[in-house]
């Protein structure tokens, strides 16, 4: 058995790829070519662009105007010194240009409202960013580990493939011995042909494991390194739940929904009250069929506001506090999901360390077992169907205990995502750490593209690639 385990590594290293891949290695592919990564990012940026449209609303908006007409018709009229009806045509030509700037004085605080919600909202969706990398690093942690489960499978079904045919030709020769009958061999052969179809079961799940790890981490898989140590867990529920709620990016987001959602209601109050802004005007028009022309502006406060608009403004207040109800009520289910996943995530790293510890106490006994068997048969006192079934209960205790390992390494790092902590910055992944706030803070005074601050923008634009 040492001899055939030992050719299948040797067959299986030389078949697959030359390179090694750790664990931080397939996270860091998976950070880096996530593209659920960037379109939550590109999410982010046009949230932080919210932010400089409500900053403009303070600023005042000059507009230009500009026509070109031409009137033409025609006329009839009695003609006294001709005595009779005459008819003339005319036709004129103009052109008007206008510069027109408002700047609203008064809006009952509407528009910094809008700049406090748009900040909120900003906040939620970085938040949210964090939650979807948690997302791709809990999966990329998935895929490497489903395909060392994948690989060892297909390494013990190989070897209980190689140990079977032992046992057959083993059988063959005792029977033409007369050592056992016909239907000891039926039972070596009816087991070998059993493992087949279970090594292409095991073929094909590391063929889908493998896919799930290209689609994950952004490349095939090379020859996987198990992780030896598990990441750092706080040392309790009670504690992982309190981080939880103190920092879960879920619970982050909505909280700031619900600021957002406060805010609107404070701005659907703001639209009943009067507006007052500052129009301005100049212009200028000239005549294309003489020197005649018309120059002048114009400089104004206009007020206005609601009287009567048949029930829509206080609806619009009305439905701003459902939705701040709807997110608070929102808050409280996500609380308790946090604190629910915290305590399942717990549970299954003690059902997978206490089945990691059985599993190999029953492997260590069963190997004793088989060996004793098979011993004994030779012996005469055990049956081919002993030796199969205590062969048997050796491929199933070590295949669970290569799934426990595994179930162990991924319940931990699902720890980690429970508790908000399953991110680069948090594993120290060597990666390119995304700045959330760089793009914002060049964005939030709403620059123009001439400022400085518009150039910057436009550098920044170009490095990420989307100008």
């Amino acid at each position: 058995m040492v001899a055939s385990s030992a050719a299948v590594v040797l067959s299986a290293s030389s078949a697959a790829p030359a390179w090694a891949d750790t664990l931080a290695d397939a996270l860091i592919g998976a950070y880096t070519t996530s593209g659920l990564m960037d379109q939550n990012r590109a999410l982010l940026r046009a949230a932080d662009e919210d932010v400089a449209q409500a900053v403009s609303a303070l600023r005042p908006v000059i507009s230009w105007a500009g026509e070109v007409t031409r009137d033409f018709g025609s006329s009839r009229a009695y003609s006294a010194s001709f005595g009779q009806y005459v008819t003339s045509g005319y036709g004129t030509n103009t052109t008007g240009l206008n510069l027109i700037g408002e700047l609203t004085l008064y809006d009952g605080g509407s528009n910094r409202l809008r700049i406090e919600a748009a900040k909120e909202t900003v906040l939620a969706t970085r938040s949210t960013l964090l939650s979807i990398e948690q997302q791709v690093l809990l999966r990329g942690v998935s895929a490497f580990m489903e395909v060392r489960r994948a690989m060892e499978n297909v390494e013990l079904s190989l070897n209980n493939i190689r140990v079977l045919k032992q046992e057959v030709r083993a059988a063959r020769d005792r029977f033409e011995v007369g050592e056992v009958t016909r239907t000891d061999v039926a039972l070596a052969e009816a087991r070998l042909a059993a493992a087949v179809s279970t090594q292409a079961a095991a073929q094909g799940q590391l063929v889908s494991a493998k896919e799930e790890y290209t689609a994950a981490v952004g490349k095939r898989p090379g020859n996987l390194i198990a992780p030896t140590t598990l990441p750092r867990l706080p040392g309790s529920v009670d504690t992982g739940k309190a981080i939880a709620v103190r920092g879960h990016p879920d619970l982050v987001a909505v909280q700031h929904l619900v600021s957002a959602n406060e805010i609107a209601i404070k701005i659907a109050d703001a639209s009943m009250r009067p507006t007052v802004s500052l129009v301005g005007r100049i212009g200028a028009t000239e005549n294309f069929e003489n020197e005649a022309f018309t120059r002048g502006g114009s400089l104004g406060l206009n007020a206005g506001g609601p009287i009567y608009s048949g029930g829509k403004l206080r609806s619009l207040v009305r439905q701003a506090r459902a939705n701040r109800d709807a997110t608070r009520g929102q808050l409280h289910t996500v609380r308790n999901s946090v604190q629910q996943n915290v305590g399942v995530a717990f549970v299954q790293l003690d059902v997978a360390r206490a089945s990691k510890e059985s599993f190999r106490s029953q492997v260590r006994a069963a190997t004793v077992a088989f060996n004793g068997v098979r011993e004994e048969a030779k012996l005469g006192a055990r049956t081919t169907l002993d030796v199969l079934d205590a062969e048997q209960e050796l491929l199933d205790a070590r295949a669970n205990l290569i799934s426990a390992q595994v179930d162990e390494t991924i319940a931990a790092y699902a720890i980690l995502s429970s508790v908000g902590q399953l991110t680069a910055s948090s594993l120290q992944l060597n990666v390119p750490q995304y700045d959330p706030s760089q793009y914002y803070n060049l964005v939030k005074g709403a620059p123009s593209a001439v400022s400085q601050q518009g150039r910057d923008l436009d550098r920044v634009l170009r490095a990420l690639g989307k100008e």
